[in-house]
């Protein structure tokens, strides 16, 4: 009898397993599950400094590039990541544990690494 495998990270909004990455809350409807090749790269988005302003972003979109899932907690959070996946659209994340999870999509992306 097989089980579920236990995701490598999951705080309730993120869910990073074997295959992909499952933002919660992204659309009104439901998630969004990303499968890592379809990951380009991954930018790191201090929400500090002249960035202060998009912790307040608690979700969709305020520039038409960046896509914010729901997260209430985003105002007391201070880094973001930006998921390049080849859309003028940019899924945009603030996961409890950033270094966790930009971690994990390094190891799961093929050559693409972070940057910042």
């Amino acid at each position: 009898m097989s089980q579920a495998r236990t995701p490598a990270y999951e705080d309730g909004r993120i869910r990073c397993d074997d295959k992909a990455v499952t933002i919660r809350r992204y659309y009104p409807w439901g998630s969004k599950r990303i499968r890592y090749s379809s990951i380009r790269g991954v930018e790191r988005l201090p929400l500090t400094g002249a960035n202060k302003v998009r912790k307040w972003r608690i979700w969709g979109s305020g520039d038409f590039v960046h896509w914010w899932n729901l997260d209430v907690r985003r105002p007391r959070k201070d880094v973001a990541l930006v998921l390049d996946v080849g859309h003028t659209v940019r899924p945009t994340i603030t996961p409890d544990d950033p270094d966790a999870v930009e971690r994990i999509l390094a190891e799961h992306t093929a050559g693409s690494g972070s940057r910042a």
